[in-house]
């Protein structure tokens, strides 16, 4: 009987702490992405990622992904993405610092943010993409955001650094 009692307390505890785990949006859990998980980036939903309604996106880059320096970043979003950004509340944050830009466009017939630090992000630096002020959809899905840069005096090629898998629920 006592044993019965704190398996049910037990389990309780587990079940209430649930929605409070859920709330924080952080990097989830996805089985099947087809994004290989060395390429998965983490970020954080201020807000909650709820549908209609304003949010920041915290979109970070762990140092071993930044392997070169970026002169630009490049984020992609699919078609189906209809949030609303806003380019005047967009910040690079480099190990926790403010990087000031440069510019920022948005070309949302192509889904893409192209965010120009005034200096070269240094290569093994731990960068955030905040965007404040987000429009999140008035539908819920699963949005794989790609994240690539374009590193001084390289080719004029985007390169792949990975992507965030955010769900808007």
């Amino acid at each position: 009987m006592r044993r019965l009692l704190s398996v049910l307390a037990l389990t309780g505890c587990v079940l209430t702490s649930v929605p409070t785990m859920v709330l924080a949006q952080g990097q989830g859990f996805v089985l099947f992405s087809g994004v290989k998980r060395e390429n998965q980036l983490p970020f954080r939903l201020d807000f909650g990622g709820q549908t209609n309604s304003v949010d920041r996106y915290i979109l970070r880059i762990p140092a071993q992904n930044m392997k070169l320096a970026a002169a630009q970043f490049a984020v992609t979003y699919p078609n189906y993405y209809k949030g609303r950004f806003d380019t005047k509340n967009i910040e690079v944050r480099v190990r926790g610092k403010k990087v000031p830009l440069s510019e920022v466009k948005w070309n949302r017939e192509s889904g893409l943010i192209e965010i120009f630090p005034e200096e070269p992000v240094p290569a093994g630096s731990r960068v955030e993409l905040v965007f404040s002020n987000v429009r999140n959809p008035a539908f819920g899905g699963t949005y794989y955001f790609n994240c690539q840069i374009l590193s001084p005096g390289d080719l004029p090629l985007l390169r792949y650094i990975g992507s965030w898998i955010l769900t808007i629920s």
